[in-house]
């Protein structure tokens, strides 16, 4: 129990600045937008180039996109099925999208470098890099109910900086080049702001929504996904893995098992919003996973001791 306070008291900062970030969206207007866009285009590639870089790459990470993205397609198809139990209209994709998706990025990378420290960063990078795949692919056609061509959504992918970052951080760690130590403390500048802009930019999209929705079944559905069905999924690739198929190292096992845990994906009430497709109801399942969370990673930080 005493583990469990002081992995939540660690925590608790980072919430902070989610309250700060409302605050800023809501009361000082401020443009979330152009925030948005220096993460995007500026500090996002370079935490990423700098963790791919430094990481000890492995043939077996490579493959680690691979299976998030498989994951990512196969839950969010079973959930379109399960939800069209209960909508007709295009809810039900939109709970399929969430199942499916995670906040691996503005909630997920923070968390990873305060839980599991630096090491571990680019192992985190390498997982999130497959549900930028499903988002921008399998998740974005689900999501748009088909209004959106694969070549459309093919396009979105590939004007991501974040990929270009990736497979160039990969090929100047193949090369075997290094960072210097005075280039090195410059970028954890950019990995700093990452987590701050990152975890305030979550409580700036919910800013952006007057009107908030309660609906329990899709909010129990959403939930289920992501706080029963992803953990219990990744607890069998590891357990495959261990008695199996030894692919992965152990190292990668607590990265996995955080990722699992990460709320539900901020961009979903983004794209949702964009979309026309229940933004009111995706905003309060996004803003309570996020809390939520608070106190499920800890009890999952337990379980990687």
């Amino acid at each position: 129990m005493n583990v469990f306070w002081v992995l939540l008291q660690k925590l608790l900062p980072l919430y902070s600045l989610v309250v700060a970030g409302f605050f800023a969206g809501r009361v000082l207007k401020i443009d979330k937008e152009s925030i948005a866009k220096l993460l995007i285009y500026i500090v996002v590639p370079v935490v990423v180039f700098v963790g791919i870089a430094r990481i000890d790459l492995r043939p077996s990470y490579l493959s680690i996109p691979v299976l998030f993205f498989f994951l990512c397609s196969l839950i969010c198809l079973i959930f379109l099925k399960i939800a069209g139990r209960f909508w007709e209209g295009s809810t039900k994709n939109l709970v399929a999208f969430s199942a499916g998706d995670a906040n691996t990025g503005y909630f997920g990378l923070p968390v990873t470098l305060l839980l599991l420290g630096p090491d571990a960063v680019g192992l985190s990078i390498i997982c999130s890099i497959g549900f930028i795949f499903f988002e921008n692919s399998v998740g974005f056609y689900v999501v748009a109910r088909g209004k959106h061509t694969a070549y459309e959504s093919f396009q979105r992918v590939i004007r991501l900086p974040t990929l270009y970052s990736f497979f160039l951080g990969l090929i100047f760690n193949a090369l075997g080049f290094k960072i210097d130590d005075r280039y090195l403390e410059f970028t954890h500048t950019f990995r700093g702001a990452y987590s701050v802009l990152g975890m305030m930019m979550i409580g700036m999209g919910v800013s952006s929504i007057k009107k908030f929705k309660f609906d329990m079944r899709f909010i129990n559905l959403t939930f289920f996904a992501k706080f029963v069905v992803w953990p219990l999924v990744i607890l069998g690739v590891i357990w495959i893995d261990k008695r199996f198929l030894h692919f992965y190292g152990p190292e990668i096992y607590p990265v996995m098992i955080l990722i699992s845990a990460v709320p539900l994906a901020a961009n979903t009430v983004a794209i949702s919003y964009a979309l026309d497709v229940e933004p009111e109801k995706a905003a309060v399942a996004v803003l309570l996973s996020t809390f939520f969370a608070l106190f499920f990673i800890p009890l999952v930080s337990i379980m990687m001791a």
